[in-house]
């Protein structure tokens, strides 16, 4: 039972069907819509679970529900966090903070200044990006600089007030980095942007979440949205479902989803700071994030001083020349990894890394894992035909 309308519905339903395949079993699936519990009760949704003779039951259930009506009948319960959590049952959430941290850094790391959070308040996963996000700017120093709106009730997830969000934009100091807590409010944020008069992303870069490739792309421009590895939270679903049926022991676990990288579209391709120089050398380190390049080069783009640089860049982007370099080449390398089935080898060659041990060295010390087990990860379930 949940939205499916969105495309976060159907990539839980590809991993899934991965499993399905995988294990030789045959899924019968009823997609059920929300509007059937809302307009019938947790009850009738019950009773039709047990005469379809339901083994698992994967919803967006509200906070009052006593999914304990499912148990009792000997169905497995799993919780798609739709308000907040269930401390009783399994629930399939993701690491919100995290992704908010991710747009914050986004931001700030192309030289924004001031920032904006667009969501909806007393929803778990609205509430979470906003903390990580609002979190993240405070620690590098921006607390007076962070904008949130986020008046909209669950009650009212699809109606709000066209005006006060209106006033709030024009209001918001210029040029701002917004990050949406979905893309579809990133796309209710892009229209009400434009209604104003605010040029995307000039006056107001946007970022999503999700990478709903439709909304993202049918948006004009295009939004920028962080991908997040719903296949494989489906998958994992499906493998944990299938061991508490089997043993009803078994009481499970939360099923976490994690933020994958940041898919760059129009939105917010933009690099903005009043700093003529740095903006020079940020320019010049995202046109080549392909080819190895270092602080001299950069240097020889800017009529400046080494010092002076680093010291501005610095102060701009919160990171060193090298550093900022590094971590850029290795979220490229991480991107290339996903949308290619190239080798390691080939990949490090591609961007003129002559020591593909070394790459991987300096991408594990930046997240966590090696290449290969990042591919693994979080790209084996698009091999799905």
């Amino acid at each position: 039972m949940t939205d499916f309308t969105e495309q976060f519905a159907y990539r839980l339903l590809r991993g899934i069907l991965r499993y399905s395949r995988e294990t030789g079993q045959r899924w019968e699936v009823c997609r059920m819509p929300p509007s059937f519990k809302r307009e019938n009760s947790l009850k009738q949704m019950v009773r039709f679970a047990e005469d379809w003779k339901a083994d698992v039951v994967i919803g967006q259930f509200d906070p009052g529900d006593n999914l304990e009506l499912f148990r009792r009948k000997g169905i497995v319960v799993l919780a798609q966090d739709y308000i907040s959590l269930f401390p009783d049952v399994p629930n399939i959430t993701a690491d919100y903070r995290q992704m908010g941290a991710m747009a914050a850094e986004r931001f700030v790391a192309r030289g924004f200044r001031e920032f904006a959070f667009f969501g909806n308040n007393g929803m778990c996963w609205s509430d979470g990006r906003r903390d990580g996000f609002r979190d993240y700017l405070e620690e590098a120093g921006y607390k007076e600089h962070i904008h949130i709106f986020d008046r909209h009730r669950v009650s009212n997830l699809w109606y709000y007030q066209q005006d006060l969000l209106q006033e709030w934009l024009v209001a918001l100091p210029k040029p701002v980095g917004i990050f949406a807590c979905d893309d579809n409010q990133a796309v209710l944020l892009e229209e009400s942007c434009k209604a104003v008069g605010l040029r995307i992303p000039y006056d107001a870069a946007i970022i999503g979440v999700d990478n709903d490739e439709i909304l993202c792309n049918m948006a004009n421009p295009p939004i920028t949205s962080i991908d997040v590895d719903i296949e494989r939270g489906g998958y994992e679903a499906a493998a944990m479902a299938t061991q508490m049926v089997k043993d009803p022991s078994y009481q499970g676990m939360d099923i976490v989803l994690q933020p994958l990288h940041i898919v760059t579209r129009e939105s917010s391709n933009l690099i903005t700071t009043k700093d003529i120089q740095v903006h020079q050398a940020l320019t010049f380190i995202h046109s080549n994030l392909d080819h190895k390049i270092d602080v001299t080069d950069v240097l020889q783009q800017v009529a400046m001083s080494r010092r002076l640089l680093e010291q501005r860049f610095l102060k701009a982007t919160g990171k060193t020349i090298y550093q900022y370099i590094s971590e850029q080449r290795i979220d490229y390398f991480a991107r290339l990894l996903l949308d290619t089935q190239d080798s390691i080898g080939n990949l490090a060659a591609r961007m003129d890394e002559p020591d593909p041990k070394s790459m991987s060295r300096r991408f594990k010390e930046l997240k966590g894992c090696t290449p290969s087990e990042y591919r693994k990860r979080f790209n084996f379930l698009r091999k799905m035909g």
